[in-house]
């Protein structure tokens, strides 16, 4: 079957929203990963306004619902780089993702603007895959 809803499930991780107009960081909410094998981290980016603006990506996870045991995902534990899910200036209308295949209930992404002066859009999904029981929800 071509069925792909009923094995995967999608969390808001950074909501669209008002341009990031300096370098705060974008920080997602926290994906519990509870009852899945892995995610994908999927970046929708908007209009960047500003003409020399970079956007790392980081992923941490840890075992607590507070992350408060945050730790950055070892490069092993993930599908693609956060080198490659990092942005610029030129990057309107575009997308990247990253995955997570690590062994940790919690995942929290961020995105931090360095030189950003202008508007930019950024907004994040996770994409839940592997359910334990099907279909999910």
């Amino acid at each position: 079957m071509r069925d792909l809803a009923n094995h995967i499930s999608i969390k808001r991780a950074i909501s669209p929203g008002a341009a990031v107009a300096d370098n705060t960081p974008i920080v997602s909410s926290i994906i519990d990963l509870s009852g899945y094998g892995g995610a994908v981290l999927a970046i929708a980016i908007g209009q960047i306004a500003d003409a020399d603006a970079t956007f790392n990506v980081l992923l941490q996870h840890g075992d607590q619902a507070n992350l408060s045991d945050a730790a950055d995902v070892p490069d092993s534990q993930l599908t693609g780089t956060e080198a490659a899910a990092g942005f610029k200036f030129d990057s309107d209308d575009q997308t990247r993702k990253l995955g997570y295949v690590g062994p940790k209930r919690y995942l929290r992404l961020t995105i931090t603007p360095v030189n950003n002066a202008g508007n930019a859009f950024v907004s994040a999904v996770a994409i839940l895959s592997g359910a334990r029981y099907s279909p999910a929800p």
